[in-house]
């Protein structure tokens, strides 16, 4: 799935951003990089600061224009940190990642970075169906391409894990079996019991132990497997001390 998804970055004046760039999106498991019109091909500054994402730098893609690098895509995301005269369908950085997600099983999407310094144009930003816009500190906005493109490729990458989550509930911590609350009780009856035999727990002033042991055990809910390695623990426990006497 991730492997449809495109970073497109516009007119780059900097190799070097192009090769931090690839670096965000291989962290985030991206890899489709196509240049638009860069100022200079990558080179060595590139694959410095891509540092193990050369492969992404080297399988990246160079063309002319825009319309080029999208042409195939059934979804087009631009990024904009500035208002336009022409308002414009807009997503928040988490709601771009899940629309990424939901479409590219149907075809390629891309994710449009524009030039350092003054972003995408006017028309290239509608060749975008959607805008998205990182809500940075208003009163110093100015992020750097790679840190754009790691910020949008982290929404991308955590929305497709909740999807894969969610098509594999087994992995869900809601299916995660916890003991009943009659088990629970059989629990603390036996570790206080052991707790008394051992004589950490004196039966006639047993203070407030039991009650800050069943506060934690309450608070870190063990599973059901959990609390039966426990009841083992103390069953062993109780072996051990009765062949002692």
């Amino acid at each position: 799935m991730l492997e449809n998804i495109r970073v497109v970055l516009v007119n780059t004046s900097h190799t070097g951003n192009i090769g931090s760039a690839a670096r965000a999106m291989k962290t985030m498991g991206l890899s489709q990089l196509v240049l638009v019109d860069p100022v200079s091909p990558p080179d060595g500054k590139s694959s410095a600061l891509a540092a193990g994402a050369g492969d992404v730098l080297a399988n990246a893609r160079i063309v002319d224009t825009l319309e080029e690098a999208v042409t195939d895509c059934g979804l087009v995301v631009g990024t904009s940190a500035r208002s336009r005269t022409l308002s414009w369908p807009m997503l928040e950085p988490r709601g771009c990642g899940e629309k990424l997600i939901s479409e590219v099983p149907k075809y390629p999407v891309a994710l449009v970075f524009g030039r350092e310094n003054n972003g995408l144009s006017n028309e290239e930003l509608q060749l975008c169906h959607f805008h998205v816009c990182i809500p940075a500190n208003p009163d110093y906005s100015s992020l750097n391409l790679a840190a754009a493109v790691q910020t949008l490729c982290y929404e991308v990458r955590m929305a497709y894990l909740n999807l894969t989550r969610s098509q594999h509930p087994e992995n869900h911590p809601e299916n995660t079996e916890y003991p009943l609350s009659e088990d629970l009780e059989g629990f603390y009856s036996h570790l206080e019991q052991t707790l008394i035999k051992t004589n950490f727990i004196i039966a006639k002033h047993p203070g407030m132990v039991m009650t800050k042991l069943r506060r934690m055990f309450n608070r870190a809910r063990p599973e059901s497997q959990e609390l039966n390695i426990l009841r083992g623990i103390l069953a062993s426990i109780g072996k051990t001390t009765s062949n002692k006497e």
